[in-house]
């Protein structure tokens, strides 16, 4: 219900004057709960709304501005840390959106850093940030392990002063994961975008995010990563994006993706059963901002692991986090 209200403003952005107190007091508990409440007044900034709601609109405003602020410093830190093995730190998500200036980073909820960088060169990495001050987030070894020899990232790492996280990846997908995306294509076609930093190419950017939301996840922030999507569509060549999709093996991904953004924020499109299952996912929310369908939610949250990995190697992962998990103290 909320969640629905939150994408035709978004999508529509001068329907607010129909909406009373009930009406708004959904819309921004739905978009806190989906991190857009930032985006949310980015799209309101030129509009007439209730004093009430001016203080949050504009406490938003600076939060998202400070964010990204933040996240450009960490960006910064990252790259003089790397600056001597002559590594391109490339951006990925929300600070590389922020960096570039592009519409999907306008008032954008930005958490860790993320950059991606070649595999072969990981170890040369991880120890030049241990250097610069950052460190495990948590030691255990059997996540150390597993995240080292089937995920598509280091295991998570913060700053011991600035209290910031960097997750630092090799690829966008975990090589569990069925699609089996082209990591050395995508830091060969990578942007500059200035002092160091790149980018992923805008097909990239939108072949990421769409793995990111339907390939490696349970949809949790779906309609923030939905967003993302609709505004890097318009700065991609559809053609391109196309070959570019079929190339990493994301193309029924990144039509899917297309499909529901422009369904939720753009003109329309025709979607098919399996599309609307994945919309009620996304709308699942009640008028105070709350999850509802939990069954539905329970089964994406199933199925994101079940994309992650083999069946067996599920079942051995999951009976060991439980046995971790309840071990007698």
């Amino acid at each position: 219900m909320s969640a629905a209200l939150l994408v035709r403003v978004l999508r529509d952005p001068a329907s607010v004057t129909t909406l009373d107190a009930t009406g708004w007091n959904g819309l921004i508990a739905a978009a806190r709960a989906e991190r857009l409440i930032g985006t949310l007044a980015f799209r309101l900034a030129d509009l007439a709304v209730p004093p009430a709601v001016q203080p949050v609109l504009a406490d938003a405003r600076t939060d998202a501005a400070r964010e990204a602020r933040q996240a450009l410093w960490e960006a910064d830190r990252a790259v003089q840390a790397l600056r001597p093995l002559d590594v391109r730190v490339i951006l990925l998500k929300g600070t590389a959106y922020a960096a570039a200036g592009l519409r999907a980073g306008q008032g954008r909820f930005i958490g860790d850093l993320d950059i991606l960088v070649p595999r072969d060169r990981l170890a040369a990495v991880e120890q030049a940030l241990i250097a610069a001050g950052w460190e495990w987030v948590k030691e255990d070894a059997y996540d150390d392990a597993y995240y080292r020899q089937w995920m598509h990232e280091l295991p998570p790492m913060i700053h011991r002063t600035r209290d910031r996280m960097i997750d630092v990846h090799h690829t966008i997908l975990p090589l569990t994961a069925r699609p089996k995306p082209d990591a050395a294509a995508l830091i060969v076609d990578a942007e500059p975008i200035a002092d160091g930093l790149y980018m992923l190419s805008a097909e990239d950017r939108v072949c990421h995010a769409a793995a990111h939301m339907l390939a490696d996840g349970d949809l949790q922030g779906g309609l923030r990563n939905l967003w993302d999507i609709y505004g890097l569509l318009a700065e991609c060549d559809p053609s391109l994006l196309d070959q570019r999709a079929a190339h990493h093996g994301l193309r029924a991904h990144v039509q899917q993706a297309r499909r529901l953004a422009l369904a939720l924020y753009g003109d329309g499109a025709r979607l098919t059963l399996w599309d609307r299952l994945v919309r009620a996912r996304l709308l699942a929310r009640d008028g105070w901002g709350r999850e509802t369908r939990k069954l539905l939610v329970f089964a994406f949250f199933v199925r994101s692991h079940w994309l992650r990995m083999p069946p067996l190697m599920l079942a051995r992962h999951l009976w060991t986090k439980w046995r971790k998990g309840h071990r007698p103290t």
